[in-house]
């Protein structure tokens, strides 16, 4: 059962992690004045609100390993509802994204993020993961699939704890390669940086896309029990 909640979480996770803007967001702050200290705490606050996000999730659906329950109907109809929306979020950013001779740009609100404070950053990363649409939606579906694959106790926590570790791999990631690995390092993140400006628009189409067809799939196959 542990392995097939794990499974069941993983493409939800495999997005979170992919999501452009706190990738972006957690390098500009390493290479910001105070990044050292910054990048960790925002870390730190994405790592908790994911966590706090999903376990919230688990306890809302608790009784959805019942398909005949409330519960398992109302997340089945979240499902519907979630993947279709995830669907036409990503083809509109799919038709929104530059062409041509258009370039991608760093969103306004974080032009600053080399400059913030210790509490903003930590503030900041939480409320990308916990309170941000996109994750809470995904979040949502992979807190879902770990109560209906049944798994209790010691194997729920550790499902949700994998969640977590490899929907906030990327941002991890960033930070340990910026504490270790010197000018190298920093010049490999803003390489990523960039290419997640450039292309942040078709990286989050294609994971919406494929990630909602999947969520609308299950719902539906869900309600058709």
């Amino acid at each position: 059962m542990l392995l097939q909640a794990i499974g069941g979480m993983l493409p939800a996770a495999m997005a979170v992690a992919l999501s452009p803007f706190p990738v972006v967001g957690v390098v500009l702050i390493l290479a910001g004045r105070q990044g050292r200290r910054n990048g960790p705490l925002f870390a730190a606050g994405w790592v908790a609100g994911l966590g706090v996000a999903t376990t919230v999730v688990v306890l809302v659906f608790g009784e959805a390993e019942d398909p005949d329950s409330t519960s398992s109907a109302v997340a089945d109809w979240g499902r519907v509802l979630a993947g279709t929306v995830l669907v036409i979020w990503g083809v509109r950013k799919w038709w929104k994204r530059p062409t041509g001779q258009e370039t991608a740009r760093t969103p306004r609100w974080m032009a600053s993020l080399g400059d913030v404070t210790a509490r903003r950053a930590l503030l900041l990363g939480a409320l990308l993961s916990g309170a941000n649409p996109k994750t809470l939606v995904l979040t949502a579906s992979a807190g879902t699939a770990a109560v209906e694959a049944g798994v209790h106790g010691r194997d729920l926590v550790v499902s949700v704890a994998v969640f977590v570790l490899l929907g906030s791999c990327t941002v991890l990631g960033a930070v340990v390669a910026h504490l270790l690995g010197g000018r190298r390092a920093a010049s490999f993140l803003d390489g990523v940086r960039q290419f997640m400006i450039t292309n942040s628009a078709v990286i989050t189409a294609v994971v919406l896309v494929l990630l909602g067809a999947d969520i609308l799939g299950d719902g539906l196959t869900g309600l058709g029990r």
